[in-house]
């Protein structure tokens, strides 16, 4: 990943190292995924689109980590991870079907300095499936400082079970795309050109995030649209290794 802007022109990031943290509250809105609330001992505050990463060590010594984005704004007091439970997945499906509120988890973070919000530029949100979750953070961090007018966003999932918060993104205004189910009076499909085209801001920072598919579709979508590539940050993911 490259980034096109200087370091004067992105907002100054916190960073973190390795913390405890205690889980305060687990939540499985969808079969598939978990929303873990964790009151992490002398943490530093996010901005939001950073991630952290959650650390698990077998009694033979052996450790397993992942990296998960924080869908919490700065100003709440714990931060929150909503994780997807892959079935062959080491951390997640430990973190989904084990941990219980009063565990004790290993962290670090915040992590990450280009794929983040400060919240006072303008800016576009486009996420894929999980890619959701930083931009579900830079929605509550607008609502927080009172400046929803700054951020325009639009997800996209292939149904309503694969999109994390998909209320609460609708509720902040998304364009919710749905490639395998009708929602409200928008047909099932990909995200369009026309629906991206009607977010776009000149002189805003676009945020993408996604599958490695997904982030080249959607980027492409958004060069089309005359969107200069200094102004588009890419965060892409994918299975571990």
């Amino acid at each position: 990943m490259t980034d096109t802007l200087s370091d004067t022109a992105r907002p100054a990031a916190p960073s973190g190292g390795w913390r405890s943290a205690r889980v305060e509250e687990v939540a499985h809105p969808t079969p598939r995924s978990v929303v873990l609330r964790l009151d992490v001992h002398d943490r530093i505050d996010h901005l939001p689109g950073q991630h952290y990463v959650v650390r698990l060590t077998a009694d033979d010594g052996y450790t397993a980590s992942r990296s998960y984005s924080v869908a919490s704004a700065p100003s709440d007091p714990l931060v929150e991870l909503w994780i997807e439970r892959l079935d062959d997945g080491e951390v997640s499906t430990f973190l989904a079907d084990v941990v219980e509120p009063g565990d004790a988890l290993e962290v670090r973070g915040p992590i990450g300095g280009w794929f983040v919000w400060d919240g006072t530029t303008p800016a576009v949100g486009v996420g894929g499936g999980s890619g959701a979750v930083p931009l579900l953070a830079m929605a509550r961090h607008a609502v927080a400082i009172d400046r929803p007018d700054l951020l325009r966003l639009a997800v996209a999932a292939r149904t309503l079970a694969d999109l994390p918060f998909p209320d609460e993104l609708a509720a902040a205004g998304a364009v919710v795309a749905l490639s395998r189910d009708r929602r409200g009076g928008r047909p099932a499909g990909r995200l369009t050109s026309a629906e991206l085209g009607a977010l776009v801001t000149p002189g805003a920072i676009t945020y993408v995030c996604g599958s490695a598919a997904f982030a080249e579709f959607a980027s492409q979508l958004l060069v089309e649209l005359g969107c200069p590539s200094a102004d588009v940050r890419v965060e892409r993911f994918g299975p571990s290794g």
